[in-house]
């Protein structure tokens, strides 16, 4: 997977970064590291992955948002690797950027780089998933009560017959991963019928939630609804359902991707939870540029959510590959 990638709009410059150069357009000169010129406001966003359609996405807002208030943004993917990730970050402080946006691999992982930030003196915000200390600001949104509002809806599905309920989970130690748990066995634990069976950690990847599914069925057939941490697994989840005839067994997951609001209907996928992140990588292109400013920002800002289920999954429907928030 490509570290960082350069893309040249007239606004914005989502430039490449090498070991070496930096390249500001094709066939430019290369500029030498620490030759901080006057001009736009330079963003340093190093993201933990590509891997899911969710950051994708965070990738394109925060990169329009930039444009729109003609910054230029360096871009750097860890592609899921902790010690490239804190490399990525040297190189971007390297750059001389003014604020740094980080979505960490994993937050206490990438302590070094926003060790090394604080000590270069260059401030920096976490999106999406938060970090226990060094960050002037975090944006993001309550991913425990995205799992309680999915929980809740599910559990209500359910009904007293209740079941067995696998839960297939984001990553280890991460922070969403356990607020989007925790949210989830808060809702439902007022059923007694219902039984949590912790799933392996599939990344927040489709392909690996397919194979836990896989295995999970043959140890569980007699499960009665399946809860993701994010819809792409939640549709891998479907996926061998559908496979093994198990259409009764329902389905839930997070994020409000477009292919599962198209799934509610049905009636086998359950419900989701909002979590648009092109209006997130914006926010959090907004909150850097008030931080640059020197304005007050909050430690914690959040971008709102909302459940998606059959009461109202058509007035979200639509050509993004994400449910929108309100505008």
């Amino acid at each position: 997977m490509r570290g960082f990638r350069s893309i040249t709009i007239p606004a914005l410059l989502v430039i490449a970064l090498s070991a070496c150069s930096v390249t500001a357009t094709p066939g430019g000169s290369p500029e030498g590291a620490g030759q901080k010129s006057d001009g736009p406001v330079a963003i340093g966003f190093s993201q933990a992955t590509q891997q899911s359609p969710f950051y994708v996405q965070l990738r394109e807002g925060a990169e329009a948002a930039a444009k729109k208030a003609g910054a230029t943004l360096y871009f750097a993917d860890a592609g899921g690797d902790v010690t490239k990730q804190n490399n990525d970050i040297q190189d971007l402080i390297t750059r001389q950027v003014d604020v740094l946006l980080i979505n960490p691999v994993d937050p206490q992982g990438v302590q070094p780089g926003i060790a090394a930030a604080k000590a270069a003196g260059v401030s920096v915000v976490t999106v999406d998933r938060p970090v226990p200390e060094g960050a002037v600001a975090h944006v993001g949104r309550d991913n425990k009560a995205m799992g309680a509002l999915v929980g809740k809806r599910l559990s209500e599905q359910l009904g007293a017959k209740g079941g067995k309920v696998i839960e297939i989970r984001g990553d280890a130690g991460g922070a969403v991963a356990r607020d989007r748990s925790a949210g989830f066995h808060e809702a439902v634990a007022a059923n007694p019928k219902i039984k949590i069976i912790e799933g392996p950690y599939s990344d927040y990847v489709r392909s690996k939630a397919v194979t836990a599914m896989q295995d999970l069925l043959q140890v569980h057939p007699d499960v009665a609804a399946v809860y993701a941490h994010n819809d792409d697994m939640a549709l891998g989840a479907l996926q061998v359902l559908k496979e093994n005839g198990k259409d009764k067994v329902l389905v839930s997951g997070v994020d409000g991707l477009m292919e599962a609001v198209k799934q509610i209907p049905s009636g086998q996928y359950v419900a989701t939870a909002l979590n648009d992140p092109l209006s997130l990588g914006a926010k959090a292109v907004e909150t850097v540029l008030k931080v640059k400013k020197g304005e007050k920002v909050e430690a914690t800002i959040d971008a709102g959510t909302a459940l998606i289920d059959t009461g109202n999954a058509a007035q979200y429907t639509g050509a993004g590959e994400f449910a929108q928030a309100a505008q």
